[in-house]
């Protein structure tokens, strides 16, 4: 099957589907970089180290979100008052 016969019945495909093809072909495209995937590594584990060893301290999700929140809500009311 050529090229162009290829598009035309991947044309045909629902939309959907030509999302999902085209996602397929991209990833195909990349190339792992080894050396973001090394750094990404190093980081996570530097910061699996600072929580073991108490360095920082974590928050539940609820708790984070609550607080992103009412810095928006913040940030939008100082806007709105400038």
């Amino acid at each position: 099957m050529s090229t162009d016969e290829l598009l035309v019945e991947a044309l045909r495909l629902p939309r959907r589907e030509r999302a999902r093809v085209v996602e397929q072909l991209l990833s195909s495209l990349e190339e792992p970089d080894d050396q973001v995937a090394t750094a990404w590594a190093i980081e996570l584990e530097r910061r699996s180290r600072d929580v073991a060893d108490g360095r920082v301290q974590t928050t539940d999700w609820d708790t984070a979100r609550a607080e992103i929140l009412k810095e928006l809500d913040e940030r939008r009311a100082r806007r709105t008052t400038s």
